[in-house]
């Protein structure tokens, strides 16, 4: 087995007390002294200060925005080039079938400087696949890897109040805005966003400040270091997907619930890898839905867990566990469409036990984006 990789804040961690695991090839924290619970609790409270160093961030480069964002657009779905300066958007990787390679953020940066490029940001597991894949598919670009920043994520209802008072100019951001500031002479890329369903920001910070800048966050006393544990929790309460778990490369995004994630004028012109099979899903529907699921009782019914109606197996959850804000087990499932409608009853099967539950929309814990 071959070394685990450490991202630029992992001294931070063990000096912060973090149990450190495995998680897609890095050595991350899964939590601290306050436990899963409580970091939850505090990232809907407060601020939770995650460490996604491992995310890969790149710079696409080529002799426009536009140039690229055309290129970019024979992989993606989404709307690039209409999409305004200063702004990001949620998209997909796709194979030739409609499926998800990967799930990713794509940013057109404001600055004059950066006219020439966009910038991306894609899951740690998935990166080297898909920045070798842009760089042999997008014409006249150049994929550069930012090997050397760290990332950051600032995320609950106190991160703006605490971000601002070290970078002046964050609070006028909106949610899915990206800015570059300076912080002591070093550049940091900034975007309102994050995956808690909560009000943050995630940091792009040069690497050789990422200790000094995470610890001034951390002396704040409404800021706590969060893991991998709390960081699930939330994004489950919110109902965003997990690329591995809730998107595969079988799984497409009509499928999934994210026909909002596909550009409208890309639904009818197509013109994007896989978009033969997606168009058809969209014109005719889907055979599985994903779904929320209420569960009764305390137990988490976690992925793998298979759905029945009577004797017909008909669903399983890719991601469930406990939700400390709902205060219950909270999942999502794929589901078959006839089965699919909100309030149809369930049974779920966990080790030779029966629990009943609900189809529900979600997200189950509101979302306080500012938008």
């Amino acid at each position: 087995m071959s070394e685990l990789k450490k991202t630029p804040l992992y001294e931070l961690h063990l000096e912060l007390g973090a149990k450190m695991v495995e998680f897609t090839g890095y050595s991350m924290p899964v939590q601290y002294s306050l436990g899963v619970i409580k970091e939850h609790n505090h990232t809907r409270q407060k601020a939770g200060l995650f460490d996604v160093s491992h995310m890969g961030q790149a710079w696409l480069i080529g002799e426009s925005q536009s140039k690229v964002a055309n290129q970019l657009e024979k992989l993606l779905p989404a709307e690039i080039e209409g999409l305004a300066s200063g702004k990001q958007q949620y998209s997909q990787l796709l194979n030739e079938n409609g499926g998800v390679l990967d799930d990713l953020i794509v940013t057109k940066p404001a600055e004059e400087r950066y006219n020439d490029r966009l910038y991306m940001v894609v899951n740690a597991g998935c990166k080297d696949a898909d920045y070798a894949l842009m760089s042999e598919k997008l014409n006249g670009v150049k994929v550069l890897r930012l090997e050397d920043r760290a990332q950051i994520a600032l995320q609950g209802p106190k991160a703006v109040d605490c971000l601002a008072k070290i970078v002046s100019g964050v609070e006028n951001m909106k949610f899915m805005t990206f800015k570059c500031f300076s912080y002591n002479e070093h550049e940091l890329l900034i975007s309102r966003s994050g995956y808690t369903g909560e009000d943050g920001y995630e940091i792009s910070i040069p690497e050789n400040i990422a200790i000094e800048f995470t610890k001034k966050l951390l002396e704040m006393e409404d800021v706590e270091p969060i893991g991998l544990g709390a960081r699930d929790s939330l994004r489950l309460e919110a109902g965003l997907c997990l690329y591995g778990n809730d998107l595969n490369e079988t799984i497409s995004p009509i499928d999934a619930g994210l026909l909002w994630s596909i550009g409208k004028r890309r639904r009818t012109e197509g013109g994007f890898t896989g978009s033969e099979k997606i168009l058809k899903q969209i014109k005719s529907g889907v055979d599985k839905k994903r779904v929320g699921l209420n569960i009764e009782g305390k137990m988490p019914c976690r992925a793998g867990t298979e759905i029945f109606v009577g004797d017909k197996k008909v669903g399983i959850i890719t991601s469930g566990g406990f939700g400390p804000t709902v205060n219950r087990p909270v999942a999502m499932a794929y589901i078959d469409k006839e089965f699919s409608a909100i309030d149809t009853d369930v049974v779920l099967k966990v080790r030779n036990k029966e629990i009943i539950a609900k189809i529900c929309k979600m997200p189950f814990s509101k979302k306080t984006y500012v938008r």
